[in-house]
């Protein structure tokens, strides 16, 4: 029994670099939650902006795009034209696109 305990002793080396990988794992797996947690409670949630309820085109024109921003929406009608809005909805400019 003497023999079979001598021969699973590990070197010192090896035992050394047992104990190496081992708190290297932990440290990843630390390092990994820690990451995961940070990216979870530090991203901003996304929240779709809320439109006007009365926000109408000029007769004829067809949107190709919409954006807005803190305090406007713009629509860019296929009409080569952009339309600037409140955010009540009321048209503020009408800007020509030039080709």
């Amino acid at each position: 029994m003497d023999e079979t305990s001598e021969q699973l002793e590990l070197p010192p080396s090896l035992r050394w670099l047992k104990w190496l990988v081992t708190a290297l794992t932990a440290t990843l797996i630390l390092g990994v939650i820690t990451i995961v947690g940070l990216l979870v409670t530090r991203l901003p949630t996304s929240t779709a902006p809320e439109w006007p309820e009365n926000l109408a085109l000029p007769a004829g024109v067809t949107p190709e795009a919409i954006t807005r921003g803190k305090d406007w929406i713009g629509v860019v009608g296929k009409d080569g034209q952009i339309y600037i809005f409140d955010t009540s909805g009321k048209l503020t400019r009408q800007i020509a696109i030039a080709p």
